[in-house]
């Protein structure tokens, strides 16, 4: 006889349609874009071939339609890293299996342009909504199968990017080495995006980290992209980049269904670069 308790199921109380997300299993493709902002998913819906609307709740507005032919879901998660894990437990449940978030972010290498793309092959844990799943010494790694289809993407719009590790912070001002109300200082903010710098990482969002981990305990796909926002070495600021960066996730997802096709007729588990697209 199972020792769990009814009760943990009574905020959730319909089995399909889940309690957050408001999507049931024939709302969402097994590929979902996860931007942060509700108000994106229109920016990133407006590149594709068709779409429909399949719910608005809190934070999370969720499309479903084709890009390229491929079929692909996009749901906000709204800011920060505990609402983006919601979203990625919820969706799963409904048979969601490919995560690329699409977001923006703060470059703090130099050469990084406001507007370039930004896809992360790791990310430093420093939110702690991750450590809520798994020992602090795991590692938050993309699935490689998505990065090579963000840069692949990326690389076929002509659009320039940079690939490497993120920082993912849990808040947007003191965690990120930015002064709080009335000048604040954190303890060891002033040295934060220097240490970063010095350890090549190249950007800083609040995202990534989490679903990245999440997925991989999971055992699912999960990547990302960020336009650069913020140049923190320069000090310019300009909402620039977000439609390359939805365009660049659309492009990965219809390559990865077209990836997992040439592996199911190769026999194959894991795409490699013996195989092509070609």
């Amino acid at each position: 006889m199972s020792d769990r308790d009814p009760s943990d199921d009574s905020e959730d109380p319909n089995a399909e349609v889940q309690y957050h997300i408001e999507v049931g299993p024939d709302d969402v493709a097994e590929t979902v874009l996860l931007p942060g902002n509700p108000g994106r998913v229109d920016k990133v819906t407006a590149l594709w071939d068709d779409y429909d609307e399949k719910a608005s709740h809190r934070e999370y507005r969720t499309a479903t339609g084709a890009y390229d032919g491929e079929s692909l879901s996009v749901t906000s998660t709204g800011i920060g890293s505990p609402s983006a894990a919601i979203a990625v437990e919820e969706l799963a449940r409904v048979g969601a299996d490919t995560f690329i978030r699409v977001g923006s972010c703060g470059a703090i290498q130099e050469g990084m342009e406001v507007g370039d793309l930004v896809i992360t092959s790791g990310a430093v844990r420093q939110e702690g909504t991750s450590k809520e799943y798994v020992r602090e010494d795991y590692p938050a790694a993309a699935d490689h199968e998505v990065v090579s289809a963000l840069v692949a993407a990326a690389d076929r719009l002509g659009y320039d990017y940079h690939v490497g590790i993120t920082m993912s912070a849990d808040s947007f001002y003191a965690g990120q080495g930015r002064s709080g109300f009335e000048g604040f200082e954190a303890a060891g903010s002033d040295a934060l995006v220097d240490e970063l710098r010095e350890a090549n990482v190249k950007n800083i969002e609040m995202e990534a980290a989490s679903i990245l981990t999440i997925a991989n305990v999971y055992g699912l796909r999960a990547g990302a992209v960020c336009a650069v926002y913020a140049n923190r070495v320069t000090g310019e600021f300009r909402t620039e980049g977000e439609s390359r960066a939805a365009e660049c996730a659309s492009l990965a997802a219809a390559l990865l269904a077209r990836m997992d096709e040439v592996k199911r007729e190769a026999g194959v588990d894991r795409w490699h670069a013996g195989l092509s697209l070609e």
